[in-house]
């Protein structure tokens, strides 16, 4: 396999970077990607996403095409087409996100697929990775390559199906380390995809029957971790208005050996907080409306507007004038320790409050302060320097970075200024509310 199997990945973020390097250790792979500063940087030994270790991307990139040269492995990245045509194996790994109607938007899938199709050729494999509702592979993404590539469907060329399971930021979950869920549009070519997988997936694979039961299996991984979070955030609705600290509710309940260990939060990212669109989405195509899977993201949705709430009236309790009030907001990222800022929803937090008439200063050292402008509208402090000592009448922590955890947070808050831990990732005596 390792001489015969010339691998193309499509997309080199979060998901394809770490994939195409580890391809990369057996075969000779091509990462292919639309941005060129991107592009650039990966060839220079880069990664501005901190999903790989640049010494471990710069131990296999090659700086010539490994397909026209003959070269048993090594990764080459380029965002020049002409460089995958000798692919035999396309591994599609483009974001799928939702539009502002919260509706799928398949154009990336849709281009991607228009790009593979330019160069496939026969007995090629198209394996996609992206996060999809059931049929998307064959009955959204085939007609492209079949009307780009002039080719027949399982004839001439054949498709797979591969969830992506990276967890962005994750230093012990790497992709070698998840078992893969692999499929084929015929038997034989599932068989083909499964031994690609199992060949560098130290972890393991698994073969579904189908592409439409490995799709379907993604899509209900992010939607259940979504429900759950939504439950533990009713909860924490409801513990607020009882005036009981939901963590410790949580931490007596979890005694208990099969207490799901949830915990309350700001849902967004590109995963969770999206996924489930996609399946309550075709349920709807079929007749079926989804009351669970909504209501949940209508609830984890909520919950920026919820915590600005609270801190509101931890401010008013503690006679702190809202309008004018300066509130520091720690993270402006989806998740800890990672840049990622796509879906946040400290947004929400920090929109929230500015309606409130707070002026609302962002510090976030993971973050680029450009792109956060540019999604956001809003400046972001990325150094410490830039914030101020004694100077706040609420800290709000919404994203549990390592570098806040060692702050003393009370030395940025004036006399009667309060903190708000949303993560619980805080001491309790060092707080004033946590979600």
């Amino acid at each position: 396999m390792n001489k015969e199997q010339k691998i193309a990945i499509i997309g080199l973020g979060y998901v394809g970077l770490p994939l195409a390097r580890l391809f990369a250790t057996k075969y000779p792979v091509v990462g292919f990607d639309i941005n060129t500063n991107r592009i650039h940087d990966l060839k220079n030994g880069k990664d501005t996403t901190f999903e790989l270790e640049n010494s471990v991307l710069q131990e296999v990139l090659v700086n010539e095409n490994p397909f026209s040269n003959n070269l048993p492995k090594g990764l080459f990245c380029s965002e020049n087409i002409e460089d995958i045509k000798n692919a035999n194996i396309f591994i599609i790994t483009v974001p799928t996100p939702v539009d502002k109607h919260n509706h799928p938007d398949l154009t990336p899938l849709y281009k991607s697929s228009e790009t593979v199709g330019k160069v496939l050729q026969k007995n090629d494999i198209v394996i996609y990775e992206s996060t999809v509702y059931p049929g998307v592979t064959e009955e959204e993404c085939v007609p492209v390559l079949e009307k780009i590539s002039g080719l027949k469907f399982n004839s001439d060329f054949f498709v797979g199906y591969s969830p992506e399971r990276i967890n962005p930021g994750d230093k012990e979950h790497t992709v070698e380390k998840i078992l893969k869920v692999t499929s084929g549009s015929t038997p034989e070519i599932g068989k083909i995809v499964d031994d690609l997988y199992k060949s560098v997936i130290i972890a393991g694979t698994h073969l579904a029957p189908t592409i439409k039961v490995a799709e379907a299996s993604k899509v209900i991984e992010n939607s259940q971790r979504d429900i759950n979070i939504a439950f533990m955030n009713e909860l924490a609705k409801i513990f607020s208005l009882m005036d009981i600290d939901t963590h410790d509710v949580l931490e007596a309940a979890g005694t208990k050996w099969n207490f799901l260990k949830f915990k309350p939060g700001l849902v967004g990212g590109h995963c969770i907080g999206v996924d489930p669109f996609y399946l309550a989405q075709k349920a709807q195509e079929i007749g079926y409306y989804s009351e669970l899977i909504l209501a949940a993201r209508r609830l984890n949705d909520s919950m920026g507007a919820f915590v600005a709430s609270q801190v509101v009236k931890l401010m008013i309790k503690n006679d702190i004038k809202v309008k004018g009030a300066k509130i520091l907001n720690l993270g402006i990222t989806f998740k800890e320790n990672c840049p990622d800022i796509r879906n946040s929803k400290a947004i929400d937090v920090i929109t929230n409050l500015q309606e409130y008439g707070a002026e609302v200063i962002t510090f976030d050292p993971w973050a680029n302060p450009y792109e956060v402008h540019e999604e956001y509208d809003i400046d972001c402090y990325s150094e410490f320097g830039n914030v101020s000592i004694n100077n706040y009448d609420a800290v709000i922590l919404t994203v549990a970075h390592k570098e806040f955890l060692n702050i003393d947070l009370h030395q940025l808050i004036k006399d009667k200024g309060i903190i708000y831990d949303v993560k619980g990732a805080l001491k309790k005596e060092k707080i004033s509310k946590r979600l």
